[in-house]
Protein backbone atom coordinates (compact mmCIF):
# COMPACT_ATOMS: atom_id res chain seq x y z
CA UNK A 1 0.00 0.00 0.00
CA UNK A 2 2.87 2.37 0.85
CA UNK A 3 4.50 1.76 -2.53
CA UNK A 4 1.20 2.44 -4.31
CA UNK A 5 0.80 5.68 -2.37
CA UNK A 6 4.37 6.70 -3.22
CA UNK A 7 3.73 5.95 -6.90
CA UNK A 8 0.57 8.07 -6.87
CA UNK A 9 2.45 10.98 -5.31
CA UNK A 10 5.20 10.65 -7.91
CA UNK A 11 2.71 10.66 -10.79
CA UNK A 12 0.99 13.76 -9.43
CA UNK A 13 4.33 15.47 -8.84
CA UNK A 14 5.62 14.84 -12.35
CA UNK A 15 2.25 15.84 -13.82
CA UNK A 16 2.57 19.11 -11.93
CA UNK A 17 6.09 19.63 -13.26
CA UNK A 18 4.95 18.85 -16.79
CA UNK A 19 2.19 21.46 -16.50
CA UNK A 20 4.64 23.99 -15.12
CA UNK A 21 7.09 23.41 -17.97
CA UNK A 22 4.58 23.79 -20.79
CA UNK A 23 5.17 26.58 -23.27
CA UNK A 24 2.26 28.79 -24.32
CA UNK A 25 1.92 27.01 -27.66
CA UNK A 26 2.01 23.59 -26.00
CA UNK A 27 -0.73 24.59 -23.57
CA UNK A 28 -2.83 25.92 -26.43
CA UNK A 29 -2.37 22.69 -28.39
CA UNK A 30 -3.49 20.64 -25.39
CA UNK A 31 -6.54 22.86 -24.90
CA UNK A 32 -7.47 22.55 -28.57
CA UNK A 33 -7.08 18.77 -28.36
CA UNK A 34 -9.54 18.79 -25.48
CA UNK A 35 -12.15 21.06 -27.08
CA UNK A 36 -11.80 19.90 -30.70
CA UNK A 37 -10.30 16.40 -30.50
CA UNK A 38 -11.09 15.52 -34.13
CA UNK A 39 -10.08 18.83 -35.70
CA UNK A 40 -13.62 19.73 -36.80
CA UNK A 41 -13.44 23.51 -36.50
CA UNK A 42 -11.95 24.35 -39.96
CA UNK A 43 -14.93 22.64 -41.63
CA UNK A 44 -17.50 23.67 -39.03
CA UNK A 45 -21.06 24.04 -40.32
CA UNK A 46 -23.65 24.19 -37.60
CA UNK A 47 -26.59 25.89 -35.99
CA UNK A 48 -27.12 26.65 -32.30
CA UNK A 49 -29.05 28.98 -30.05
CA UNK A 50 -27.75 31.31 -27.35
CA UNK A 51 -30.02 32.83 -24.70
CA UNK A 52 -28.71 36.05 -23.18
CA UNK A 53 -30.06 37.15 -19.80
CA UNK A 54 -29.15 40.50 -18.30
CA UNK A 55 -30.35 42.33 -15.18
CA UNK A 56 -33.59 44.29 -15.61
CA UNK A 57 -34.09 43.22 -19.25
CA UNK A 58 -36.06 40.52 -20.99
CA UNK A 59 -34.12 37.57 -22.39
CA UNK A 60 -32.76 37.66 -25.94
CA UNK A 61 -32.64 34.41 -27.90
CA UNK A 62 -30.21 34.29 -30.82
CA UNK A 63 -30.34 31.58 -33.46
CA UNK A 64 -26.83 31.39 -34.95
CA UNK A 65 -25.70 29.66 -38.14
CA UNK A 66 -21.98 29.40 -38.92
CA UNK A 67 -20.76 27.72 -42.10
CA UNK A 68 -17.02 28.22 -42.39
CA UNK A 69 -16.43 26.38 -45.72
CA UNK A 70 -19.13 28.49 -47.40
CA UNK A 71 -18.07 31.69 -45.59
CA UNK A 72 -21.67 32.15 -44.45
CA UNK A 73 -22.99 33.51 -41.16
CA UNK A 74 -26.42 34.45 -39.91
CA UNK A 75 -27.95 35.40 -36.58
CA UNK A 76 -31.60 35.96 -35.78
CA UNK A 77 -32.12 37.61 -32.39
CA UNK A 78 -35.58 37.68 -30.80
CA UNK A 79 -36.51 39.89 -27.87
CA UNK A 80 -39.99 41.04 -26.83
CA UNK A 81 -41.50 39.30 -29.90
CA UNK A 82 -39.42 41.38 -32.34
CA UNK A 83 -36.71 39.78 -34.44
CA UNK A 84 -33.61 41.10 -36.17
CA UNK A 85 -31.73 38.96 -38.69
CA UNK A 86 -28.25 39.64 -40.00
CA UNK A 87 -26.79 37.45 -42.75
CA UNK A 88 -23.30 37.68 -44.19
CA UNK A 89 -22.21 35.74 -47.28
CA UNK A 90 -18.91 35.73 -49.09
CA UNK A 91 -19.80 38.87 -51.06
CA UNK A 92 -23.10 40.08 -49.64
CA UNK A 93 -25.06 41.08 -46.58
CA UNK A 94 -28.81 41.09 -45.86
CA UNK A 95 -30.80 42.62 -43.03
CA UNK A 96 -34.30 41.65 -41.87
CA UNK A 97 -36.65 43.02 -39.22
CA UNK A 98 -39.53 40.74 -38.25
CA UNK A 99 -38.68 38.66 -41.34
CA UNK A 100 -39.02 41.65 -43.72
CA UNK A 101 -35.88 42.52 -45.67
CA UNK A 102 -34.81 46.12 -45.18
CA UNK A 103 -33.53 48.60 -47.70
CA UNK A 104 -30.83 51.09 -46.72
CA UNK A 105 -33.23 53.71 -45.36
CA UNK A 106 -35.28 51.23 -43.32
CA UNK A 107 -32.12 49.60 -41.96
CA UNK A 108 -30.79 52.97 -40.84
CA UNK A 109 -34.08 53.68 -39.06
CA UNK A 110 -33.80 50.36 -37.21
CA UNK A 111 -30.10 51.04 -36.47
CA UNK A 112 -29.09 47.94 -38.42
CA UNK A 113 -26.14 47.79 -40.82
CA UNK A 114 -23.81 45.43 -42.66
CA UNK A 115 -21.01 46.73 -40.46
CA UNK A 116 -22.93 45.45 -37.43
CA UNK A 117 -23.61 42.18 -39.24
CA UNK A 118 -19.88 41.62 -39.71
CA UNK A 119 -19.27 42.58 -36.10
CA UNK A 120 -21.70 39.84 -35.00
CA UNK A 121 -20.04 37.38 -37.37
CA UNK A 122 -16.61 38.08 -35.90
CA UNK A 123 -17.93 38.09 -32.32
CA UNK A 124 -19.77 34.78 -32.40
CA UNK A 125 -17.21 33.02 -34.58
CA UNK A 126 -14.44 34.10 -32.23
CA UNK A 127 -16.15 33.24 -28.94
CA UNK A 128 -17.55 29.90 -30.00
CA UNK A 129 -14.40 29.03 -31.92
CA UNK A 130 -12.20 29.38 -28.85
CA UNK A 131 -9.60 28.18 -28.09
CA UNK A 132 -9.04 27.12 -31.73
CA UNK A 133 -9.32 30.75 -32.87
CA UNK A 134 -6.13 31.54 -30.96
CA UNK A 135 -4.30 29.95 -33.90
CA UNK A 136 -5.48 32.76 -36.21
CA UNK A 137 -2.98 35.09 -37.86
CA UNK A 138 -2.29 38.22 -35.84
CA UNK A 139 -2.60 36.38 -32.52
CA UNK A 140 0.47 36.44 -30.29
CA UNK A 141 0.82 33.67 -27.70
CA UNK A 142 3.05 34.48 -24.75
CA UNK A 143 5.60 31.64 -24.43
CA UNK A 144 5.40 31.68 -20.63
CA UNK A 145 2.55 29.82 -18.94
CA UNK A 146 1.56 31.17 -15.54
CA UNK A 147 -0.04 29.23 -12.74
CA UNK A 148 -2.72 31.30 -10.98
CA UNK A 149 -5.51 30.89 -8.49
CA UNK A 150 -8.74 32.59 -9.56
CA UNK A 151 -11.96 32.46 -7.56
CA UNK A 152 -10.45 29.72 -5.40
CA UNK A 153 -9.41 27.42 -8.28
CA UNK A 154 -5.96 26.73 -9.75
CA UNK A 155 -5.38 27.34 -13.44
CA UNK A 156 -2.74 27.34 -16.13
CA UNK A 157 -2.96 30.79 -17.70
CA UNK A 158 -2.16 31.82 -21.24
CA UNK A 159 -1.53 35.47 -22.05
CA UNK A 160 -2.57 36.59 -25.54
CA UNK A 161 -2.02 39.86 -27.38
CA UNK A 162 -2.85 40.82 -30.95
CA UNK A 163 -1.24 42.64 -33.84
CA UNK A 164 -2.36 46.27 -34.04
CA UNK A 165 -4.67 45.68 -36.99
CA UNK A 166 -6.45 42.88 -35.10
CA UNK A 167 -6.98 44.43 -31.67
CA UNK A 168 -5.39 46.20 -28.73
CA UNK A 169 -6.90 44.29 -25.79
CA UNK A 170 -4.83 41.91 -23.68
CA UNK A 171 -6.50 38.56 -22.99
CA UNK A 172 -5.87 35.85 -20.42
CA UNK A 173 -7.19 32.32 -20.86
CA UNK A 174 -7.50 30.05 -17.82
CA UNK A 175 -7.27 26.30 -18.36
CA UNK A 176 -7.94 23.40 -16.02
CA UNK A 177 -4.47 22.02 -15.17
CA UNK A 178 -5.70 18.40 -15.36
CA UNK A 179 -7.98 18.34 -18.39
CA UNK A 180 -6.88 21.55 -20.18
CA UNK A 181 -10.52 22.61 -20.52
CA UNK A 182 -10.99 26.37 -20.90
CA UNK A 183 -12.84 27.57 -17.79
CA UNK A 184 -12.29 31.34 -17.63
CA UNK A 185 -11.15 34.10 -19.92
CA UNK A 186 -10.46 37.72 -19.14
CA UNK A 187 -9.51 40.82 -21.06
CA UNK A 188 -8.18 44.29 -20.31
CA UNK A 189 -8.10 47.48 -22.35
CA UNK A 190 -4.81 49.25 -22.99
CA UNK A 191 -3.83 52.90 -23.05
CA UNK A 192 -2.16 54.78 -25.92
CA UNK A 193 1.20 53.39 -24.83
CA UNK A 194 0.00 49.80 -24.86
CA UNK A 195 -0.09 49.46 -21.09
CA UNK A 196 -2.94 47.54 -19.46
CA UNK A 197 -5.61 49.59 -17.69
CA UNK A 198 -6.11 47.52 -14.51
CA UNK A 199 -9.67 48.75 -13.86
CA UNK A 200 -10.86 48.01 -17.39
CA UNK A 201 -12.28 44.99 -19.12
CA UNK A 202 -14.22 41.95 -18.03
CA UNK A 203 -13.84 38.33 -17.00
CA UNK A 204 -16.07 35.48 -18.10
CA UNK A 205 -16.72 32.33 -16.07
CA UNK A 206 -17.39 29.24 -18.17
CA UNK A 207 -19.40 26.33 -16.74
CA UNK A 208 -20.87 23.14 -18.17
CA UNK A 209 -20.34 22.01 -21.74
CA UNK A 210 -22.36 21.46 -24.90
CA UNK A 211 -20.96 19.40 -27.78
CA UNK A 212 -21.75 20.95 -31.17
CA UNK A 213 -20.51 19.08 -34.25
CA UNK A 214 -17.92 17.28 -32.16
CA UNK A 215 -16.60 20.46 -30.50
CA UNK A 216 -16.88 20.91 -26.74
CA UNK A 217 -18.19 24.44 -26.24
CA UNK A 218 -18.79 26.14 -22.89
CA UNK A 219 -22.54 26.03 -22.26
CA UNK A 220 -22.81 28.88 -19.75
CA UNK A 221 -20.81 32.12 -19.93
CA UNK A 222 -21.29 34.58 -17.06
CA UNK A 223 -19.81 38.05 -17.62
CA UNK A 224 -18.43 40.38 -14.91
CA UNK A 225 -16.49 43.65 -14.74
CA UNK A 226 -12.88 43.28 -13.61
CA UNK A 227 -12.92 46.44 -11.53
CA UNK A 228 -15.73 45.58 -9.10
CA UNK A 229 -16.96 42.06 -9.96
CA UNK A 230 -20.27 43.56 -11.08
CA UNK A 231 -22.40 40.98 -12.84
CA UNK A 232 -23.29 41.89 -16.44
CA UNK A 233 -25.18 38.94 -17.84
CA UNK A 234 -25.15 35.30 -18.87
CA UNK A 235 -25.11 33.58 -22.27
CA UNK A 236 -26.47 30.02 -22.29
CA UNK A 237 -25.90 27.73 -25.24
CA UNK A 238 -28.58 25.21 -26.18
CA UNK A 239 -31.03 24.27 -28.92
Amino acid sequence: MKSLYALLIAVLFFSYLDAQNLTGQQLLDKAISYHDPNGNWPTFSGNFKVTMTTPNQSARVSDININLPSEFFSVTAVRNENSQTYTVGKDNCSLFYNETELDEAAAKEKKMSCERANMYKNYYTYLYGLPIKLKDDGTNIDPTVERKTFKGKDYLVLKVTYDAEVGSDVWYFYFNPKTYAMEVYQFYKTDDNGKVKPDSGEYILLTEEETVNGIKMPKVRAWYYNKDDKYLGTDTLGN
